[in-house]
C-alpha cells in the first residue's frame, strides 16, 4: 500500500475535481504493474495499472489500491466492473470513497463478482492525500490553507521601506510548493498593492495555473498589477464585497477543491475568526520586526478555553525558520 501511495502522490496537483489515486499490482511478493490517475478524465490507477499487462492476470495476484473504485460510469467507465473482467481475485483498499452516494458499492459489487476484498489498510495515510477532496464531496466547499511568513511578534511585514521578505529563500521555496496542489490562491486587495505578487505556479508539474482570487471592498485595484498583465489573467478573479464565506460556497460550485490564502492579515484573520481554516503552514522567521501588518489581528477567541488548537501539529526546521503545520480544531 505504500508504493501505491507513491504512486498516488505523483499525480497530486493533476487530477482535481478527481481525487489523486495510485495502485500496484503483486505477485508472489513482486510489483509487477504500478498504475496513478494522471488527469480527471483519463484513466483511473486501477484501469492503468492493469492495462499495462496484456496477457491474463495471474491467479494469486493481488490489486493494492489506494481509495475504493469507482462503481458508476462518469466521464470514464467503473473501475469495479473492469477490475471484475479482467479477473482480479483479490484487492486491497486503502480507504472507503467519501462520496456518500458512491461509498462502499465498488466493495459490494467486487464481492458479488467473487474478488475477495481487504479494506482500510493505511487507511489514515490514504485518506489524508486527498483531505481536499474528501472535504469538498461531502460538503461541496473546497479545503482551506492558511499559509504565511512571519515575524517571532506576529507580524507580516518589515517596517514600511524595507523588503518584503522575512522567512529565509529555502522557506519561500518550500511554501511555494504549495501553490501546485491547490485549485485556488485567495489574497485580499491590500496584498496585491503593497507586494504586486504574480501568484503563479514556479515549482512543481501542475499542468494549469490555480485561480488567482482577490478579495476587494473598493474595487480599487491597479490594471497594470501583474495578475492582470500576465499569460494567466484570465485565471484571476475579482470579488468585490462579498464574505469569504459566499466566496468559498461559490468557488465549491467551481468544482475547486482547495484553497490557499496567502493573505494578508485582514483576509487570515477573517478566515480564522470565522472557523473557515482546515489547515495551517506557518512559516516563523527568528526575528523581531514591528512590522505594521499583523499576520493574525481578528478578534481572536473571548477566551483560552474557547481557542482554536492545532491537532497534529508539525514542526520543521527550514535553515533558520520553523514551519508549523498543523490542524486547528475547536474545542470539544
Amino acid at each position: 500500500m505504500r508504493a501505491a501511495l507513491a504512486e498516488a502522490k505523483k499525480g497530486l496537483g493533476k487530477t482535481s475535481p478527481n481525487p489523486a489515486v495510485g495502485a500496484v499490482l503483486v505477485n508472489g511478493n513482486r510489483i509487477i504493474s504500478r498504475g496513478y490517475h494522471r488527469q480527471a478524465g483519463g484513466d483511473h490507477a486501477e484501469v492503468d495499472c492493469l492495462r499495462k499487462l496484456a496477457g491474463p492476470i495471474p491467479p494469486g495476484a493481488i490489486l493494492y489500491v489506494t481509495l475504493e473504485p469507482c462503481s458508476t460510469r462518469g466521464r470514464t467507465a467503473p473501475c469495479a466492473n473492469y477490475i471484475i473482467e479482467r479477473n482480479v481475485r483479490s484487492v486491497v483498499i486503502g480507504t472507503i470513497d467519501p462520496n456518500p452516494q458512491h461509498r462502499g458499492r465498488a466493495v459490494e459489487l467486487l464481492r458479488a463478482g467473487g474478488v475477495d476484498v481487504a479494506t482500510g489498510i493505511l487507511e489514515q495515510d490514504c485518506a489524508r492525500l486527498n483531505e481536499a477532496f474528501n472535504k469538498w464531496i461531502v460538503a461541496g466547499e473546497p479545503f482551506v490553507i492558511a499559509k504565511c511568513g512571519m515575524s517571532l511578534d506576529g507580524h507580516l511585514t518589515r517596517p514600511p521601506g524595507e523588503s518584503q521578505w522575512l522567512t529565509s529563500e529555502s522557506s519561500r521555496a518550500h511554501a511555494h510548493k504549495l501553490r501546485a496542489v491547490v485549485d485556488a490562491i485567495i489574497v485580499g486587495a491590500e496584498t496585491i498593492r503593497r507586494d504586486n505578487p504574480r501568484l503563479t505556479v514556479r515549482r512543481g508539474s501542475r499542468r494549469v495555473q490555480p485561480l488567482r482570487v482577490i478579495l476587494t471592498k473598493s474595487g480599487r485595484i491597479s490594471r497594470t498589477a501583474k495578475v492582470f498583465c500576465d499569460s494567466n489573467r484570465d485565471r484571476t478573479l475579482i470579488c468585490r464585497d462579498k464574505s469569504l464565506r459566499s466566496v468559498l460556497r461559490d468557488l465549491g460550485r467551481r468544482k475547486v477543491t482547495s484553497v490557499l490564502i496567502e493573505g494578508g492579515g485582514d483576509v487570515l484573520s477573517q478566515a480564522f475568526d470565522q472557523r473557515l481554516v482546515d489547515k495551517v503552514q506557518i512559516y516563523i522567521a527568528p526575528i523581531f520586526t514591528g512590522g505594521n501588518v499583523f499576520a493574525f489581528g481578528g478578534k481572536g477567541a473571548p477566551s483560552t478555553e474557547h481557542s482554536l488548537r492545532l491537532q497534529s501539529p508539525l514542526y520543521q526546521r527550514i535553515g533558520e525558520d520553523i514551519c508549523v503545520t498543523g490542524y486547528p480544531k475547536p474545542p470539544s
